[in-house]
């Protein structure tokens, strides 16, 4: 069950909402609307679910506020599941049962699948973090290993190119990975070169600035805190608007497999 995020009482105005669900093809959900859902194993945490199997994603995206005393002792993930994590706002302690590491903003962790995570908010303040899992697909001579690190330590590429889209690879080109993890920045006024079509599904988080976003041909308004879904195959771009900050995301890129039949 969930209940309402970001508002208490009645508003001003009308009921309305931004939100755009076409389950199996694409979905925007805005920061305004966000529910709390209970989550076994996650103690004083404001856990929302932006993905999952029934908007029709092969993974599962959250995005968590943990607040004093936040954790996850019983451990995130499961037997064939590989795990994510990413430290938006806050600091976060993170272990993987044998070692543990302090992240702070932009850090990351990746385990490799059967590897259960174990959270918790390392200061009184309220943490923010975006948290991801996913069925490992296994190949046959190569695996996948723990990653631990932070974006603002890597250097970025130009996108295609493009001086003004930088992109930002958190995860290593290897092909033990079945997946990774981007940050693409976008300076204001810049876009994606064209409007791409792809195999690949994505789930995500917008960190910063303001944009129009091209889901199937639709174009809609997105901003810091909208999540994003993009199923296989759906046309996707993007426009950086306004006069302030880059619009930046981060998300997911299912990868390095051969489709099954």
């Amino acid at each position: 069950m969930g209940y309402k995020n970001n508002n208490t009482g009645y508003r001003a105005g009308l009921l309305e909402s931004r939100a755009v669900i076409k389950r199996h093809n694409y979905a925007l959900l805005p920061h305004d609307g966000l529910v709390k859902n209970v989550v076994p194993g996650f103690e004083n945490c404001e856990v929302t679910i932006l993905a999952s199997q029934k908007l029709g994603a092969s993974f599962v995206d959250y995005i968590i506020s943990m607040k004093a005393g936040g954790k996850n002792v019983q451990g995130f993930g499961a037997e064939g599941v590989e795990t994510f994590v990413y430290v938006v706002a806050g600091k976060l302690k993170v272990s993987d049962g044998t070692e543990s590491y302090e992240l702070e903003i932009g850090g990351y962790v990746y385990l490799p699948a059967g590897v259960l995570m174990h959270l918790e908010n390392n200061q009184e303040a309220v943490t923010e973090i975006f948290l991801y899992k996913k069925r490992y697909e296994p190949l046959e001579g190569h695996k996948a290993h723990k990653v631990v690190g932070n974006s603002n330590d890597l250097v970025p590429i130009e996108y295609e190119g493009m001086k003004d889209v930088l992109l930002w690879d958190l995860l290593p080109a290897d092909i033990g990975f079945d997946m990774n993890f981007h940050i693409l920045s976008f300076e204001p006024g810049a876009s994606h070169g064209y409007i791409e079509t792809h195999v690949q599904e994505h789930g995500a988080y917008i960190l910063s600035g303001q944009g129009m976003y091209n889901l199937d041909n639709n174009w809609m308004p997105v901003e810091k805190g909208d999540y994003i879904f993009m199923g296989a195959y759906v046309p996707q771009a993007a426009y950086a608007v306004g006069r302030g900050e880059p619009l930046c995301y981060l998300y997911s890129k299912d990868c390095n497999r051969d489709p099954k039949i």
